[in-house]
């Protein structure tokens, strides 16, 4: 999936709109890349003249990579974030950087989908976690 595919799947638009591409690798895997160029506006004050990519927005783009997955297949659900545990940062992501993320369902319960995932820039491992994702009917949000 193309930025334009997962404007399909994704509610996020520009400027959080975090993964280039994403794809499934098998059933309940996923691996997506996002390319850090510079510009996005979590860098501007992250840290001025040492730009790194906050922990959150990382978070972020590993959920959003997650998504893939979720194949709510009807568009009345949004999936959303539920939890976050075992968070881990490895390694600084830093401008220029291109990131693989890989995210694995690890179970499903009700509208919840648990699951366990990476960030890495080449073969070195920058962020660590498992989260969960809940999948909202649009209506009751109010979307």
């Amino acid at each position: 999936m193309d930025r334009k595919d997962l404007k399909r799947l994704l509610p996020h638009r520009e400027n959080m709109l975090l993964l280039d591409d994403a794809s499934r690798a098998d059933g309940d895997t996923a691996v997506a890349h996002y390319h850090v160029r510079g510009d996005e506006f979590f860098l501007k004050g992250h840290f001025p003249g040492h730009p790194i990519v906050p922990g959150v927005i990382l978070c972020e783009i590993m959920a959003q990579s997650a998504c893939v997955l979720a194949d709510p297949g009807k568009e009345q659900y949004l999936p959303v974030y539920s939890g976050l545990d075992h968070v881990r940062f490895r390694h600084p992501v830093v401008p220029g950087d291109t990131l693989e993320i890989h995210s694995r369902i690890i179970r499903r319960k009700g509208p919840f989908l648990f699951a366990e995932g990476d960030v890495r820039v080449r073969d070195t491992v920058c962020m660590t976690g498992q989260f969960a994702l809940a999948l909202v009917k649009k209506d009751d949000l109010g979307v």
